[in-house]
């Protein structure tokens, strides 16, 4: 017998607030189709005035229970992937605890940017191979708006707001390939590739939040290597192959990279889940979004074989393989 972390609930929080492409060309110089054409974007979710990070993340956890036909009560803890705390202090994920009325178990943060649901992932798998826990809350939420440079038009326009979350419970299988659950993982950083994308504040620096930066060119050569290279080695290590994925589910920063990695994957564009257009890029929270965006339109299904991999500041990167 062997322990999975198996899939139970998927749910997502967007807010209501949508701002399209032509949005930026009141105050930048840009284009509804430069956006398009360089990033495959063609709208956002912005959080309202006073809306946090919490505010979507409890939102989108509630929606994930109730997919999953359990109560606050049967989570033993809440991990929370987010670049965009509410607070430098306490986490996004005890304030979740609270909101939601979780008064045992645990919470905290995980900060790996773009990859940083992926990175919760793999520490909730661990946790619950572990056997120390057997239901965990995963949630991947940002506020990315509050952190943009609105002169830089090569950034400002890429990004958006919003929320994922699944409940991860221990389940038996066979200790095959076969299985549900998450097969396998592989995470990575590089620091010497801080400058590609970073915000440029913070508590011991500045004593700001900061803005973001970002390279463009670079970081797209060093995504598209970076997310093929692995996704390959997470196959690998369930002993499967290109042929048995029946969805990647990337991080949605571009379509470009999107294409690109599936392309390098031997993967056609219609196995892979694709939001971007709709959400921009949230970070985090790009992966949930997208898996429960894909289980709403029914195109993911139980028993699928799931890939997902992202790329964020750090550099970090990573890569799950799941049974649905």
């Amino acid at each position: 017998m062997t322990i999975r972390a198996v899939v139970e609930g998927v749910g997502h929080y967007l807010p209501e607030r949508i701002v399209p492409n032509t949005w930026f060309e009141e105050f930048l110089d840009t284009s509804d189709e430069w956006i398009r054409t360089r990033s495959g974007i063609e709208r956002r979710h912005f959080a309202a005035e006073g809306e946090t990070t919490s505010d979507l993340a409890v939102n989108a956890a509630t929606a994930a229970l109730e997919n999953a036909g359990v109560s606050i009560d049967d989570i033993d803890g809440v991990l929370v992937a987010t670049s965009t705390p509410d607070l430098t202090f306490p986490s996004v994920a005890t304030m979740v605890q609270s909101r939601l009325g979780m008064t045992r178990g645990f919470g905290f943060d995980v900060q790996a940017v773009c990859a940083g649901f992926i990175y919760a992932l793999a520490n909730a798998n661990a946790l619950i191979v572990s056997g120390q826990a057997k239901r965990l809350l995963i949630i991947g939420a940002e506020t990315f708006s509050r952190i943009m440079d609105w002169e830089d038009r090569s950034t400002c326009v890429l990004f958006g707001d919003g929320a994922g979350a699944l409940v991860l419970g221990a389940a038996e299988g066979d200790g095959t390939s076969a299985d549900r659950g998450i097969l396998a993982s592989d995470l990575n950083s590089d620091g010497r590739y801080r400058e590609m994308l970073y915000v440029d504040g913070g508590v011991s620096t500045t004593g700001t939040s900061g803005k973001l930066r970002m390279q463009g060119n670079p970081l797209f050569r060093q995504a598209v290597e970076k997310l093929t290279s692995t996704a390959e080695t997470a196959l690998q290590s369930a002993g499967l192959g290109h042929d048995d994925i029946d969805w990647i589910v990337p991080h949605q920063a571009n379509i470009r990279i999107i294409a690109g990695t599936a392309k390098k994957m031997g993967v056609p564009l219609d196995r892979v889940i694709i939001t971007v257009q709709e959400h921009g890029n949230t970070s985090a929270a790009s992966i949930p979004l997208a898996l429960s965006e894909g289980v709403a339109q029914g195109k993911i299904k139980r028993g699928d074989l799931l890939v997902s991999e992202a790329i964020g500041g750090g550099l970090a990167w990573g890569a799950v393989v799941l049974r649905w």
